[in-house]
């Protein structure tokens, strides 16, 4: 058996992430000047616990959060990270969810959006114009009846 200390290890690793040219400089003619490289730290399930709420459902400012938090050299503000340009923060954050534990592969993506409830989630949502919250906090016996309800209104 695992014990506490080898559970909580991984936690506290770094990685060096390198990051692409086309990444860095988008249109950017010949190789970066100067390293190209960033330390990143998995984030916790404390860490996801307090930008979850700090964000308020505002997916952009989590992202921004969590590569900030992530960033261990360099070591850069919220204003600092908002800062960068979107394909950066989004190459960041890819990264960020690997390291965490918490990316998906596209097969798994995939297998996700086809499954029924997905589906129905986003019916409703198009239909209604519903958030993703306010769907996620139906009983599948109203997601049923809403989804009946609009069948039996197409017909």
């Amino acid at each position: 058996m695992l014990c506490a200390e080898e559970l909580l290890a991984g936690s506290q690793m770094t990685f060096e992430v390198e990051i692409p040219a086309e990444v860095l400089s988008p249109g950017a003619e010949g190789p970066p000047k100067g390293p190209s490289r960033v330390r990143l730290r998995p984030l916790r399930v404390t860490d996801l616990q307090r930008l979850t709420r700090a964000a308020r459902d505002k997916d952009q400012l989590l992202a921004t959060l969590m590569v900030q938090q992530a960033l261990v050299e360099p070591e850069l503000s919220v204003v600092q990270v908002a800062g960068m340009h979107v394909g950066l923060l989004q190459f960041l954050l890819e990264r960020v969810n690997h390291i965490s534990g918490t990316s998906v592969s596209d097969e798994e993506m995939a297998e996700h959006m086809t499954s029924p409830l997905a589906r129905a989630a986003h019916i409703l949502a198009r239909e209604y114009g519903w958030t993703p919250q306010q769907v996620n906090d139906l009983t599948l016996g109203q997601v049923l009846l809403h989804l009946q309800m609009l069948k039996e209104a197409r017909t």
